[in-house]
């Protein structure tokens, strides 16, 4: 078998994302609730998750850390924004480009296997999450689009709030996949933050940007993170009551988390998270942030604890039970997914 051949075997069955809609998980996790161990944990994540989304006043936050917008649950995020369970979101720049942005250029995520020869794999441009392919040489056209949208951009610094905004922007005309999580979110004014926006392909097509411009010894572009902290902590200050709905851990979890010590560094007197839930394989004994329960997050002066819940199992195998149960419950249709947009009209 050719090189070309056997790649193609290997990148032959593409991931197929979930669609909540269609599968009511409501009896599932009613049932659960009646169990023990985790099923009833995560029943309990269930009923803070519908809280959070009934209370009026309150702002629901995603967080997105891990691979399981690759691994089948992409559209579970797009719908969450769509029918409004989530008003901001804060993920790795992997999950928001070389996941969400990376298939809205018309590029898949492929059922593969962890018991491959990853020489192999190199030698053919395929790069391995654990069971899962992607094809490096499509990755790098994703580099290339990032740096394309850069290129257009008015020389400055910009948060990874709006320069996701302007893939968004972008997304509207030129998405070879439409209805991506970015596009859904530019489309319903829900704010994408990326805090450590260049640890993805979005780093490379920017460094590219910016060697070229400096080379030409012109001004490039470049993503300030003090702006994304600050612009945050707006978010939180604005919002007050907020819930948290924490995929994995990581950068992400404690970004969000810390909008309340920076909010109050800012002479503004703000509420604990409300309500939180995070889901997570994560062990609890090494200290990580990761891993650090909702609980230890109080102590810190970040969560409360009456309506808080960790769920130890694999995000992408329980994310869309909860999902699905608050679709097909409606619990999200009243609400407006954009209370955040007035804030940021006058940023670029």
């Amino acid at each position: 078998m050719t090189p070309t051949n056997r790649k193609a075997a290997l990148l032959s069955t593409p991931v197929e994302h979930i669609d909540i809609t269609q599968i009511d998980a409501r009896p599932l996790l009613d049932a659960m609730g009646h169990m023990s161990f985790t099923s009833r944990d995560l029943a309990r994540a269930g009923q803070i998750f519908e809280t959070m989304l009934g209370d009026p006043a309150c702002s629901v936050i995603l967080t997105l850390a891990g691979s399981t917008s690759a691994g089948g649950c992409m559209h579970v995020y797009r719908d969450m924004v769509k029918y409004g369970m989530v008003d901001a979101i804060v993920a790795t720049g992997a999950s928001i480009v070389d996941m969400d942005f990376f298939e809205a250029l018309g590029f898949r995520h492929y059922q593969g296997s962890a018991e491959v020869d990853d020489n192999e794999m190199r030698s053919l441009y395929i790069d391995r999450i654990y069971d899962t392919f992607i094809d490096e040489e499509e990755l790098q056209v994703c580099d290339a689009t990032i740096k394309e949208i850069a290129d257009a951009l008015a020389p400055g610094a910009y948060s990874s709030r709006a320069f996701i905004a302007e893939m968004g922007r972008w997304l509207k005309a030129n998405a070879k996949k439409p209805g991506s999580l970015i596009e859904t979110a530019y489309d319903h004014g829900v704010p994408i933050f990326c805090p450590a926006f260049t640890d993805s392909s979005a780093g490379f097509g920017l460094v590219k940007h910016r060697a070229e411009r400096l080379a030409a010894k012109a001004e490039p572009i470049t993503i300030d993170s003090i702006a994304d902290f600050h612009e945050l902590t707006e978010v939180k200050i604005k919002a007050g009551t907020t819930g948290l709905m924490m995929i994995g851990g990581g950068v992400p979890k404690n970004f969000v988390q810390d909008t309340v010590v920076c909010a109050e560094i800012l002479g503004q007197e703000v509420d604990m998270h409300k309500y939180a839930v995070q889901i997570t394989v994560a062990d609890v004994r090494d200290g990580a942030c990761s891993s650090s329960t909702l609980k230890e997050a109080s102590s810190w002066g970040k969560v409360e604890t009456a309506q808080e819940q960790m769920v130890y199992a694999e995000a992408g195998s329980v994310i869309p039970l909860l999902a699905s149960a608050a679709y097909h419950k409606g619990v999200g249709e009243q609400r407006s997914a954009r209370r955040f947009a007035e804030l940021f009209q006058a940023a670029p």
